[in-house]
């Protein structure tokens, strides 16, 4: 899970809504069906996403799905945060085209969407759930190679409590995931093999994918950092330290 550096308030229409933010859950539902600015701040998100889900580092835009505006922490149990661009994120998914055909799927719907982010009986435990605004969100999770992500090794046991739940929470081994993960992965090794035996430049293989183009990154940020290691974090210190 990539952290997010949060930019900026999300636009003018925004910003203005949040100065009377809503005080219950039911003002919450309100406020925010009737906030029709949500384009112009979904656009504000992504670019500082550079379009990756803020949950998965799915590029949903390249599977032919959609994003929808995801409250970090949920407008019913916290209405006054409904409207704060700090705790707004852009998650794959597009809450009218695409979840009626993944709750079809049955175990597959994943991130903001997920059961047990939307489950009201069984509100979100702040205090365990990472959010992607955590500058170190990165270090709680692994990528393997069969498509899963787990908690890191060297957690202590309340951080890996902390990465499971999340993990858990947002279905991040949802099995539309795991199969793009896994593939992804298969594809990174087929390049690292075929650079390796040809005598081809690591680093600029690497910069394809961790380098941003035209504002954008490529899928899985953190699976293709891993993967490659210390030369990924040679390529973001050359090329793109803002994102190390």
């Amino acid at each position: 899970m990539r952290a997010i550096q949060k930019q900026g308030s999300g636009g003018f229409h925004l910003k203005q809504s949040n100065t009377n933010p809503p005080q219950t859950p039911d003002q919450a539902k309100s406020r925010w069906k009737n906030f029709h600015h949500k384009d112009e701040v979904l656009q504000h998100l992504l670019a500082e996403q550079f379009h990756l889900c803020c949950y998965s580092e799915l590029r949903a835009d390249e599977e032919g799905l959609g994003y929808h505006i995801e409250h970090v922490e949920n407008k019913a149990q916290n209405p006054l945060r409904t409207l704060d661009y700090a705790n707004l994120a852009a998650s794959a998914l597009h809450s009218t085209n695409d979840l009626g055909t993944f709750k079809a799927k049955g175990d597959e719907l994943f991130g903001g969407h997920a059961p047990g982010k939307q489950d009201e009986q069984r509100p979100v435990d702040m205090h365990r759930f990472i959010s992607p605004h955590q500058p170190d969100s990165g270090r709680f999770f692994a990528y393997l190679s069969d498509g899963r992500v787990t908690p890191t090794d060297d957690l202590d046991a309340p951080a890996r409590d902390r990465a499971q739940y999340t993990i858990d929470t947002l279905n991040l081994n949802s099995p539309f995931l795991v199969t793009r993960r896994r593939q992804w992965w298969d594809e990174l090794d087929e390049l690292f093999i075929e650079h390796t035996e040809r005598g081809w430049s690591l680093p600029d293989l690497v910069a394809v994918d961790l380098v941003p183009s035209s504002g954008r990154l490529s899928r899985f940020f953190s699976l293709t950092r891993q993967f490659f290691g210390p030369v990924a974090e040679e390529t973001l210190q050359r090329q793109a330290p803002a994102l190390r």
